[in-house]
């Protein structure tokens, strides 16, 4: 299969965007300080191909920087996260926080049918495929703390402040 990815900065670091042939959003991940991102790692086998074609990651990469410039509140992109049905389940509960809030892992697990999963949940929400899209880091502590996130908690306080979530 042929994917189509873009690198692009944002003013917390840097991400790499990816698309599939008919243009669905796959991937948003983080780019390391060597310039590589999981993205390579894990679409870059099996045969497929990356190819960067700016064209097709447009719609994405725009949704993005209008966003990071405060003015995007919600994504109108089609996605294609690819997971069990339990973290599509979850990725989905995601999506339904809103722009400047936030939840616990406790309560997204209660959201989804799983009271008491919450650890279970947070594996979930580590695997995130479309990170930012789909909000993973408005997922905190059951005490509001910051918790891990794979762009690191800088980015995550970053996109939290962007969104005027509280601290």
């Amino acid at each position: 299969m042929n994917y189509y990815v873009e690198k692009i900065k944002s003013p917390f670091g840097g991400l790499a965007v990816a698309v599939d042939e008919d243009a669905r959003l796959i991937r948003i991940d983080f780019v390391d300080a060597n310039g590589q991102s999981k993205t390579e790692r894990v679409l870059g086998t099996d045969g497929d191909r990356l190819f960067v074609e700016p064209s097709r990651t447009a719609a994405a990469v725009g949704q993005l920087r209008e966003y990071f410039a405060g003015k995007r509140r919600r994504f109108d992109l089609e996605t294609e996260p690819r997971g069990s049905v339990f973290q599509q389940a979850v990725w989905q509960e995601l999506l339904r926080i809103p722009y400047g809030e936030t939840r616990s892992y406790s309560e997204l697990a209660a959201a989804v049918g799983r009271p008491g999963a919450a650890r279970a949940v947070g594996r979930a929400v580590a695997t995130n495929p479309i990170s930012i899209v789909i909000p993973c880091h408005r997922v905190v502590g059951s005490d509001g703390s910051l918790t891990g996130y794979a762009g690191g908690l800088e980015f995550k306080k970053g996109l939290l402040a962007l969104e005027g979530a509280p601290d």
